[in-house]
């Protein structure tokens, strides 16, 4: 029995092709290795403990009933000449909840909400406590309600009265902070797979040692893939933005021309680090490794979705190393604070200098074979 299974043509077949993947260690560790060490530093990440963290603007210097509550209950601190309450609720079935208290002016107050770097703002008059927050925002209303049974608690003698004022403003809402990620996503997404996976596809099924058979100059050839993806993401790009347009009453609040400066630095910076990843490999599975290598931790981490100040203090000023982060963090700088040139200098330079150094060394080890 087992020499005629072994004589039969499908499981030679079988064992041939199992042989060919187990000579691949690359296709092994991108397939299967590097798919277990994102779900592990994810997990890591995302499920470090129970808590839930909640950071709000006082604006004001009077004294309130909840000033008089943090001196009991909050840890003082001072950071960036600002006085920072923390307060953390013990709650051993939901987790433990800590609010962040930064007393501020409304202007700074408001620039922090549109970056995602605040929940809520937090306003007091006549001992009646205002709660400025997009209504939309589903976290920023889980901060309210958090609050607001804190300070009605017995904790408090005399249960603070509250009044809701929802933000409604131009740059503060959720879409305002979402469109602009969306498009520096969609960009890097469109470079990666349009010019990384389509060079490493031509280089496996032996199109590109065809094509330099020709007169073609092989520099035309990356110039076109380029430039057609360039065009591509300006045609995306547009149609995003009037579509929020339409729908949302979205504008653009800063500069057009640093705008159109920041995005053509994207394009560089990306393109440069598309053309290294492709610059070697031939196997597709490799090439699809790659670039969710660079895509996913950046997608993940460098705020597209979500603030990425929800993740721990340590890790913030490595993810605003990211090049998604600056690019995001320029378009949402120029559509919702009104920046201009002088704000989206050095990402705009930082981005172009790193598609720069990597398109030359991507160029210097490029493969056509």
């Amino acid at each position: 029995m087992y020499k005629m299974i072994k004589k039969n043509q499908l499981f030679q077949l079988i064992v041939c092709r199992f042989w060919e993947t187990l000579r691949e260690p690359s296709v092994l560790f991108w397939g299967i290795i590097f798919p277990v060490l994102i779900s592990i530093g994810l997990g890591l990440a995302f499920a470090q403990k129970n808590e839930s963290k909640f950071t709000i603007m006082m604006v004001g210097e009077q004294i309130t009933e909840l000033d008089s509550l943090l001196s009991i209950y909050g840890e003082k601190s001072i950071k960036n000449s600002k006085t920072v309450w923390s307060w953390t609720v013990k709650d051993t079935t939901l987790g433990n909840t800590t609010f962040t208290f930064i007393r501020t002016g409304w202007e700074e107050a408001i620039i922090a909400l549109k970056r995602g770097e605040s929940d809520m703002i937090l306003t007091d008059s006549l001992a009646t406590v205002c709660y400025h927050f997009d209504p939309s925002n589903a976290q920023a209303q889980l901060a309210h309600l958090k609050l607001l049974a804190l300070l009605q608690s017995p904790l408090s003698e005399n249960p603070i009265q509250r009044q809701i004022s929802p933000l409604t403003l131009q740059g503060v809402r959720y879409i305002d902070f979402f469109i602009p990620g969306l498009m520096a996503f969609g960009l890097m997404s469109s470079l990666l797979w349009g010019i990384s996976y389509t060079i490493i596809e031509s280089r496996s099924q032996r199109l590109l040692r065809r094509m330099i058979a020709t007169p073609m100059k092989k520099s035309n050839y990356l110039i076109a893939i380029m430039f057609v993806r360039t065009v591509m993401n300006v045609v995306e790009a547009l149609i995003l933005f009037l579509f929020a347009w339409l729908l949302f009453d979205m504008k653009i609040q800063g500069s057009i021309g640093a705008l159109a400066a920041l995005f053509v630095a994207g394009n560089i910076a990306f393109t440069g680090v598309s053309v290294l990843l492709s610059c070697h490999t031939s196997k597709t599975e490799v090439g699809t490794g790659l670039i969710n290598m660079v895509q996913m931790p950046m997608m993940l981490l460098s705020g597209i979705f979500f603030s990425y100040h929800n993740f721990p203090d340590w890790s913030i000023p490595v993810i605003k190393l990211l090049p998604l982060t600056a690019l995001a963090d320029g378009l949402r700088a120029i559509f919702n604070e009104g920046a201009g040139w002088i704000h989206i200098m050095t990402p705009t330079a930082l981005l172009s200098l790193l598609g720069i150094v990597c398109l030359m060394v991507g160029m210097k080890m490029f493969r056509w074979q």
